[in-house]
């Protein structure tokens, strides 16, 4: 009577011990997919005087209201002189602002315009074509690349030179915020800046870890149209610095391009394209670090649960504790991996190959879940059958998930 009872007993622990663990593998699954599939965008790092902004529409809605009237308008009040760099590239935006003003003239309705040549924008251009400005662009460092955020610090020279003089600039990083300015040359045909700051690029991780990411800093003209001043790469002058390196990645490739930049409509007669300049970056993953810390550790998992597919029936303690707690180490294990990645809407390549890991855990799980379903008579053909088929399918199933 004491064999059966032990057996018995014994029985009822392995069915609760794994319950339990497969109970706090889906706790933990449900928690990590609920952050997976609620995938969230980054922020981005906007500089606070776009075009569109307060101040210069107030400049066009000002004019339109005065254009009608011929009452004087108010001396201006007296303006302190200002005080920093950035105060007084903030006053030549507004003399540029309202030069190219002084030409537009109110339409029927009395919005201002410039009747003349391609663009009617009361910011367009009236002096003939456009200056053909070559850029020639030096990355000196990245620094604290954080895929998580998408946000990385870049050092790097900006260089413009043209035939022609240049017009007014007013440079603006659409991508980022800079944290600091040092204009080493401004003169009407040739001019160089050194500028820090933090920018952000969107990360693509479908093949992660095994992703290569593209950062980009993108360059645009804030208060002359393409109808003024258009950026013209030049490759030869596109470069990285002697000594430069990403801790983590390899460099892939350095290139340039530049773009038209159309806003919606933001006043009457506002048609205006602005040109963009774009520098990116292309960075690897190593891939044996991506070997070592993904694919290593999931692949052992999977190795010692099909360890438990040769523990002959009478162990079914021993072989059921091949089976539930690796569950529950790999979800720890697929856990922490999507800490140090971004939320996101697909299925990366390391998502892909847990879905393999826990593929074959369950065809474990469920190889000896099948001793409590058959009759005792007929364990060794169940057990010779687990130990043929399990190990097969598993096989090719972490196959199809290292390949897709």
């Amino acid at each position: 009577m004491s064999g059966p009872t032990t057996r018995s007993v014994s029985t009822r622990r392995i069915v609760i011990f794994n319950v339990v663990f497969v109970a706090i593998a889906l706790l933990l699954g449900g928690f990590f997919w609920s952050k997976r599939v609620g995938a969230e965008s980054a922020p981005r790092h906007l500089t606070s005087s776009r075009r569109g902004g307060p101040r210069l529409l107030a400049k066009v809605m000002a004019s339109t209201s005065a254009a009608p009237s011929a009452a004087p308008a108010p001396a201006p009040a007296a303006v302190p002189a200002p005080a920093a760099s950035g105060e007084q590239d903030k006053a030549s935006d507004e003399e540029a602002l309202d030069k190219a003003l002084d030409t537009a003239v109110p339409d029927k309705d009395g919005n201002l315009h410039q009747p003349n040549g391609k663009f009617h924008s009361p910011f367009a251009s009236q002096h003939g074509k456009p200056v053909v400005a070559k850029v020639g662009f030096n990355l000196g460092a990245v620094h604290n690349y954080d895929i998580k955020s998408g946000t990385f610090e870049a050092d790097f020279y900006v260089s413009l030179w043209s035939q022609t003089p240049m017009p007014h600039l007013d440079i603006e990083f659409v991508n980022g915020k800079i944290d600091y300015t040092d204009k080493l040359a401004d003169k009407p045909t040739f001019k160089l800046w050194r500028f820090v700051g933090v920018f952000h690029s969107a990360p693509d991780l479908r093949k992660y870890p095994f992703d290569a990411q593209e950062l980009q800093i993108e360059m645009e003209e804030d208060s002359s149209g393409t109808d003024a001043i258009k950026f013209e790469p030049v490759q030869e002058f596109t470069n990285l610095d002697s000594d430069f390196h990403i801790i983590g990645w390899d460099v892939a490739y350095v290139e340039a391009r530049t773009l038209s930049h159309y806003f919606p409509d933001r006043f009457p007669h506002d048609d205006l394209y602005y040109h963009k300049y774009v520098f990116r970056l292309g960075i690897e993953r190593f891939g044996t670090s991506a070997i070592f810390t993904v694919y290593v550790p999931a692949i052992v998992i999977v190795l010692i649960s099909l360890m438990g597919m040769w523990v002959p029936p009478n162990e079914m303690e021993v072989r059921s504790n091949a089976g539930a707690p690796m569950l529950a180490a790999a979800v720890l294990f697929h856990f922490a991996l999507i800490q140090s990645i971004p939320a996101t809407a697909y299925l990366t390549r390391a998502d892909k190959l847990m879905i393999g890991v826990y593929v074959a855990l369950f065809l474990c799980m469920i190889s000896t879940w099948c001793f409590f379903l058959v009759d005792e008579k007929r364990w060794d053909t169940v057990f010779r059958v687990a130990r043929a088929v399990v190990p097969t399918v598993s096989v090719v199933v972490m196959a199809l998930a290292c390949i897709v």
